[in-house]
């Protein structure tokens, strides 16, 4: 099973795409009442992901989690056979270890010379990490007297920014309408003046700002906010400055590609998802805090059956009670696992190499003429927006409605990719623009001949159209 899943043939890659009840009645069996014989394991795991088109192979351009590296794979079955929790490190002690190490590192690199971290499972809870310290930090009160103790908050992220935004703000009962969404350049790059302009609205409205979402890399256009100058805004207003490097954060450890993140440095806050960029399996999200102890006082609940003071080590070591869950999957093992094999040198490669991929993809679309319409030029991550212009739309006026026939034929031309089940590449609206496909090179084993590949598929695919 494991060699298939790294086969990376095109036969392969022609897996079922059923439609949901036809995959539902040949693959939900409810679990036997009796014991069944372990023959049928195998057979059963098989035939679970045969309807997936596989995210491992490099034809596979739909997600920001894309490959199947090795390494974190060895590290996620040691993992798995370890089972064990890392909520205390009397249950896990190298583990816990390797956390601290880690987490250090990436904290170097991100321009924090102390501070504290914690993973998470996944992204958005990482960025509500940010937001609840933020808030615990301007109003400790919140904690024990609720949101009786506080003013009404109102925060700031782009209008292109992750969702997980509206979340935080659902969750903590600020509620979605104060978490203003700030207008975006053409690139999809927050605009600072119209950042200012909205604190200065609420203000003036009575409410209270204090904290800021800086997006660095965008999961539609892979958009990078200017940090320094939204910065500068926020030390002027005095607002945390959060920077959700979930995707984009993986090219801090290129040489070539680390200037996108001018100003991080300054952030009191930043997410940053191995999972994405670096590779490594799922789940594994990270959020680094340039002060230490806030995650501790934020979210420390004293569980005395967990966390007793008179253990015989240094219970800083604890660090369930850091983090609003209790069981806490181990997540480190396989990134440190995967750094150690790749070293600095080969991180720098990777990012690259993936970055490198990118800007062929976009030579080889203006090389084909009037076939693909780029919409963001060029990119500033590995997502490339565009459509694909079907013969019958070639040579035409590029008015609203060409652009809205492009919409319709990008959903209608995914459903004869996903019919084949050979390619996938997502698709998805954005503001005035109407679908278009989102390209991702994420995956390592991506090479020249792969889009070369995509691009000849998705002519002939749909040139009809």
């Amino acid at each position: 099973m494991t060699k298939r899943c790294q086969d990376q043939s095109p036969g392969i890659y022609q897996a079922s795409t059923r439609h949901p009840p036809g995959i539902h009645q040949a693959s939900t069996r409810h679990p036997p009442g009796i014991h069944q014989a372990s023959t049928r394991h195998l057979p059963d795991s098989h035939q679970a992901r045969e309807p997936y088109i596989p995210f491992r192979h490099p034809h596979f351009f739909n997600q920001l989690s894309c490959g199947l590296d090795l390494v974190s794979l060895a590290g996620e079955w040691v993992t798995a056979t370890a089972n064990t929790n890392m909520f205390t490190y009397e249950i896990a002690p190298v583990f816990i270890l390797m956390e601290q190490v880690v987490l250090q590192k990436m904290r170097q690199i991100i321009g924090f010379p102390q501070g504290d971290s914690i993973l998470a499972p996944g992204g958005a809870i990482s960025n509500l990490y940010a937001v609840l310290c933020a808030r615990h930090k301007m109003f400790p009160d919140c904690k024990t007297k609720g949101m009786k103790a506080m003013p009404q908050l109102v925060f700031f992220t782009s209008e292109q920014s992750h969702y997980s935004m509206l979340g935080a703000g659902a969750v903590m009962g600020i509620g979605t309408e104060n978490v203003v969404e700030v207008k975006c350049d053409m690139r999809g790059r927050m605009l600072p003046e119209e950042l200012e302009k909205a604190v200065l609205r609420a203000r003036g409205e009575g409410k209270t700002p204090f904290f800021v979402n800086c997006t660095a890399g965008s999961t539609v256009a892979g958009a990078f906010d200017p940090i320094l100058p939204v910065s500068d805004i926020c030390r002027k207003y005095k607002l945390w400055l959060h920077v959700d490097a979930a995707w984009g954060g993986g090219l801090l450890l290129s040489k070539k590609y680390r200037y996108k993140f001018e100003g991080l440095e300054r952030a009191d806050s930043v997410t940053w998802n191995p999972h994405k960029l670096m590779s490594a399996l799922l789940q594994c999200s990270t959020v680094h805090f340039k002060e230490d102890g806030l995650l501790i006082s934020c979210n420390q609940m004293s569980a005395d059956y967990l966390f007793q003071q008179d253990k015989h080590y240094d219970v800083t070591y604890d660090t369930g009670d850091k983090v609003i869950q209790c069981g806490r999957h181990n997540d480190i093992f396989k990134v440190w696992l995967m750094w150690r094999g790749k070293g600095m040198d080969g991180y720098n490669n990777q990012m690259n190499h993936l970055m490198g991929m990118m800007e062929y993809q976009v030579k080889r679309m203006k090389e084909e003429g009037e076939k693909f319409h780029l919409l963001i030029d060029p990119p500033e991550c590995v997502n490339v927006c565009f459509w694909y212009v079907p013969e019958r739309l070639r040579g035409k006026a590029k008015d609203k409605h060409w652009q809205e026939e492009l919409g319709k034929i990008t959903a209608k031309l995914k459903g004869r990719m996903m019919d084949k089940g050979r390619m996938m590449i997502g698709y998805q609206p954005l503001g005035e623009w109407p679908n278009f496909f989102r390209s991702i090179v994420s995956n390592p084993a991506v090479c020249k001949d792969d889009v070369d590949y995509m691009l000849a598929e998705l002519d002939r695919l749909g040139h009809d159209l």
